[in-house]
């Protein structure tokens, strides 16, 4: 099934409810850096992010370095952002509160 990017307005919308998210233009995606207290911290994000984009079938581009995570979402199938990236990026952010 080929998924759609989405369209610029929705686009904005995304932005404008996640400002914490930079917008990657040449990409059509978004990236966050996060900071944690240490690696175990952050390594244990990352697993909460790992088992729900397996679930999703969608997973995301990212670095770690000790307690920093940068995530970037984009949907390669898609060319650029989609609703698939919408509906992770809260699930993100809530795992990061």
């Amino acid at each position: 099934m080929k998924v759609e990017k989405l369209t610029d307005a929705a686009r904005e919308q995304l932005l404008a409810a996640h400002p914490h998210w930079t917008y990657l233009p040449e990409r059509d995606a978004v990236q966050r850096k996060f900071a944690f207290a240490d690696f175990s911290a952050a390594f244990g994000f990352m697993t909460r992010v790992a088992l729900a984009a397996e679930k999703m079938d969608h997973h995301p581009e990212w670095f770690n370095v000790y307690n920093r995570v940068e995530i970037l979402l984009t949907t390669h199938d898609a060319g650029g952002l989609s609703k698939r990236d919408a509906e992770i990026l809260p699930l993100i952010e809530a795992f990061a509160a």
